[in-house]
């Protein structure tokens, strides 16, 4: 694998808004549309294109609020494959390459997530990364896990 990560940008953007998920995945995450729309909204936000090599297979997007907890919080606030691509081994080596990305860019000692309580595929993947519940709900009642990067 060859992962990279591309801001969003006037040359990908029309192939990026074609990334889909599964429909049984439906309602775990926005669509790549409301994103984007969102990352317009709030310039906190660092929406890219995942990619192996050349191949466009996801998309995330994570972000800095200096308004939460003492120092503020680092949010991987989202993560899809796209649905052509998954089970094919890609979920746990792009979110290690993306975590290595985000504490490189933040310099970060902790980055968190949100999801809901009945998505356990993602909430496997996410621990199996050492991502831990922290207890706090988010805006929208997603349980919100955390992991430290002070190891």
């Amino acid at each position: 694998m060859d992962i990279c990560f591309k801001l969003v940008n006037k040359e990908n953007i029309e192939c990026i808004l074609n990334l889909k998920i599964k429909d049984n995945q439906e309602g775990f995450i926005e669509s790549v549309e409301e994103c984007l729309k969102e990352a317009e909204e709030l310039s906190l936000w660092k929406p890219v294109g995942i990619y192996d090599g050349h191949n466009l297979i996801g998309f995330a997007m994570y972000g800095y609020w200096e308004s939460e907890g003492t120092c503020g919080r680092v949010w991987l606030d989202r993560f899809l494959i796209d649905e052509k691509f998954q089970g094919k081994g890609y979920s746990k080596p792009v979110l290690k390459e993306l975590i290595k990305e985000i504490h490189d860019f933040y310099n970060c000692d902790e980055i968190y997530l949100s999801l809901y309580d009945d998505n356990f595929v993602a909430k496997l993947i996410y621990e199996g990364l050492g991502f831990k519940f922290n207890g706090e709900l988010d805006t929208k009642g997603e349980k919100i896990m955390v992991l430290n990067l002070k190891k």
